[in-house]
């Protein structure tokens, strides 16, 4: 049995949901994986928890009671002595975390995360990173970047590295304006009311207005562009924005409070459609002339993005092998479950690229 330490920055939506999925699924693990997984660390921007045996399903109340502090060293102090594998999860949106991952890989620990922002900060920084973890034989997995827990980052990836050429890469990038506009596109609601629920279900960031600005869906092409072989920086991407400069200038609760000012541009772009036409919110990745494109667009009902429904995502990849008809990938691309189980399926497979876990399975069936 191979333990493993996890130690999770974030217990919001995702986090809360990533924690009860590893604990209701501990038993699996050990059984079917041989895998005896432990969070050993929770932090939120203010806290922190260690606990050596891994917490339980009172996580909430411990956290409450005997969290400390955060300091930038609190993980790093508490796993010093440890020689089993430390993963280090991050369900944040932060810019900030993102960038103490170099410092985070040379304490030790490998990196799942959910959080695209490392993977769309500067080349400079994005190759550092890599070299940082080869140096150090640690692995990075991220495949909740793009489409939350569709298999889109590691098939981009596996066509690229077998020698495939990658022609063009399109599609619904964002499970969250996917469900906004597949709602507005037919039914009778406000945009700004579409906009308030997808928040709720948790569909959007944290501040939605990183989906509305296109940021989240230009971060996901880069991502894939630079999995692609591409070297893109952000600024290099043309992304159409659906937020109004002073609502995009607001705090955030005045954002919310003001939404409902979008609403009126919205419903004339609505009522522009013909009847057999759709709004919907695509990116689009021109690998062979590296242009990177994000834009509110209309597109036929039956057309494959017009068909969606809920916060399904869509992708389209045409390379060589897929240049007639091209390679699919849909469902769910949004949502805290599916991220979740995206950010477990993930530690599972760095787990199991772990020599002293092939090790194990290899005396045991001796």
């Amino acid at each position: 049995m191979t333990q493993i330490h996890i130690y999770l920055f974030g217990i919001g939506n995702v986090g809360k949901t990533f924690i009860q999925q590893i604990l209701e699924s501990s038993n699996f693990f050990k059984q079917h994986h041989h895998l005896d997984l432990r969070i050993v660390g929770l932090a939120n921007s203010r806290s922190v928890l260690t606990v050596k045996d891994g917490i339980g399903t009172d996580w909430k109340e411990v956290f409450g009671k005997e969290s400390s502090p955060r300091e930038a060293d609190s993980f790093y102090r508490f796993s010093k002595n440890t020689e089993v594998l430390k993963i280090a999860v991050d369900a944040t949106a932060s810019q900030e975390l993102s960038r103490f991952y170099p410092e985070i890989v040379q304490h030790g620990f490998s990196i799942v995360t959910a959080n695209k922002i490392a993977n769309t900060l500067s080349q400079d920084f994005y190759d550092r990173l890599r070299s940082l973890l080869k140096e150090q034989h640690l692995n990075f997995e991220y495949e909740t970047n793009v489409g939350a827990g569709l298999p889109i980052v590691e098939t981009v990836r596996s066509l690229y590295n077998s020698g495939e050429q990658i022609f063009v890469i399109n599609g619904v990038f964002s499970g969250s304006l996917g469900y906004i506009f597949n709602r507005f596109s037919e039914e009778d609601v406000s945009f700004s009311q579409v906009v308030t629920d997808a928040l709720d279900l948790g569909f959007t960031e944290p501040d939605p207005r990183e989906d509305l600005s296109g940021n989240d869906v230009a971060r996901k092409l880069l991502v894939l562009a630079r999995e692609a072989g591409l070297k893109l920086e952000f600024e290099d991407i043309s992304i159409e924005s659906l937020v109004t400069p002073t609502l995009k200038s607001a705090s955030l609760h005045q954002f919310l409070t003001d939404l409902s000012q979008l609403d009126s541009d919205f419903q004339d772009r609505k009522d522009a459609l013909k009847e057999d036409e759709v709004l919907r919110h695509l990116g689009q990745l021109d690998v062979i002339n590296k242009q990177l494109k994000v834009s509110l667009q209309v597109v036929k009902k039956s057309s494959p993005a017009g068909q969606l429904q809920g916060s399904d995502g869509f992708f389209e990849i045409y390379s060589e092998s897929y240049a007639q008809h091209p390679l699919v990938i849909k469902g769910a691309g949004a949502g805290r479950e599916v991220t979740a189980r995206g950010l477990v399926s993930d530690i599972v497979k760095i787990c199991k690229s772990q020599p002293v876990y092939s090790l194990e399975l290899l005396e045991k069936d001796f």
